[in-house]
């Protein structure tokens, strides 16, 4: 008798062991699930803060800030400065952003590096390209935590008047050069000006993909082939494309940009693209679009609205060479937060997005930050939102 209950306990054991084991295997793939990949039904505005226009960090000019990503791992925040070395060489800010789920509280820059080229100089400004064929000019736009080395990656707009194609590049978290990842054909400039980038439309956003795998570029604006920029009156189709670690394509979609919003009659001009990406899960991503219109009086005003697109269902066009006379399923789109219909006392040049840390809720919080364009009737503006979804 003693043997049989002896032999009940040891298989009820063995039940329950097992049990447990299979309840820890789910809840820790889930967390790996719910780590990576989001949801992202709506954004609440908590707060914002601003640089101030004349900050200054280690004799160099705080401002330009077109980029921002963040490491969940070490709580850093990394901005990019698209300052073409003409205050100070190309660089990116390591900070602090201080916030909670009721208000911003303040940014901390703690350090400063230099985007050193392959060559392990810096880089250098249009005046020195003039007289210096050894070194290249950046401008910098989109910054990106690498979740499987913790580099960084990088890109660069380009620019056709100094024969300099738009390009993505890794550094270590000290600004030096790790490798290039090489751009897809379609976007490279020729000599004629008939296909390729748009001088300063180039790649404007990039985003890894949730499991880290690949990496994904938009393009500010139509490239040549694929027509014109958007107007008053109509949109455009931009590109977004992924590519693998190395470089290969792996897909492409047309991006169907906004026509430019609220131009009225006497505009002198009025421009509208993608600004910046962001990956919530293995098939949706968030998009920045800015649309900046001048008034005759030379003043500026800025549009911002962030999208939730979906490339489930689009055409894959990395064949493609034009999207002029050509059917293609675009992405998908969905208003998620209009930054003008906000309680915001301006919106100005709104150029980077990333998720942030979690709040006390468990809810992600969301940051955009402006482009000041080192200009002092504009502003270094970050602005944080909790993410909201329907099921919350």
């Amino acid at each position: 008798m003693q043997q049989v209950t002896k032999i009940i306990f040891i298989s009820l054991l063995a039940i329950v062991m097992i049990s447990m084991i299979s309840l820890n295997v789910f809840a820790t793939s889930e967390k790996e699930v719910t780590s990576h990949s989001r949801h992202v039904d709506k954004l609440k505005l908590i707060d914002s803060k601003t640089i101030p226009h004349d900050q200054t960090y280690k004799k160099t000019k705080v401002g330009g800030i077109s980029g921002i990503t963040y490491n969940p791992k070490s709580n850093k925040w990394y901005l990019l400065s698209d300052d073409r070395s003409e205050n100070s060489p190309s660089r990116f800010y390591e900070a602090n952003l201080n916030y909670n789920h009721r208000q911003f509280n303040n940014i901390n820059i703690k350090n400063v590096s230099t985007l050193k080229q392959p060559n392990g100089n810096n880089y250098i400004s249009k005046n020195q390209f003039n007289n210096d064929s050894k070194n290249i000019v950046a401008d910098p736009e989109s910054i990106r935590f690498d979740p499987w080395t913790n580099n960084i990656l990088y890109t660069s707009e380009g620019d056709r008047n100094l024969g300099l194609n738009p390009f993505i590049r890794f550094s270590d978290s000290n600004g030096n050069f790790i490798s290039d990842l090489p751009i897809n054909e379609t976007l490279k400039m020729d000599t004629q000006s008939k296909k390729g980038f748009r001088n300063n439309l180039a790649i404007e956003g990039s985003t890894f993909s949730v499991d880290g795998t690949s990496i994904w570029t938009s393009m500010e604006a139509p490239v040549i082939q694929d027509g014109p920029v958007p107007t008053a009156k109509s949109g455009a189709l931009s590109r977004i494309t992924q590519y693998d670690r190395q470089g290969n394509i792996l897909a492409e979609y047309a991006y169907p940009i906004d026509s430019v919003p609220h131009v009225g009659d006497n505009a002198k001009t009025a421009e509208n693209g993608v600004s910046e990406m962001l990956a919530i899960n293995e098939h949706e991503f968030l998009t920045l679009e800015r649309a900046s219109v001048q008034s005759s009086d030379g003043s500026f005003k800025n549009y911002v609205r962030i999208y939730k697109i979906d490339v489930n269902h689009a055409s894959d066009i990395k064949d493609t060479s034009t999207l002029q006379n050509t059917q293609v399923t675009p992405v998908n789109k969905k208003l998620v937060a209009n930054l003008n219909a906000e309680q915001l006392d301006k919106v100005d040049n709104i150029e980077g997005i990333t998720f942030g840390k979690k709040l006390a809720n468990g809810n992600d919080s969301l940051v955009v930050v402006s482009d000041n364009n080192f200009n002092k009737s504009q502003i270094s503006q970050f602005i944080v939102f909790e993410v909201v979804n329907n099921e919350t």
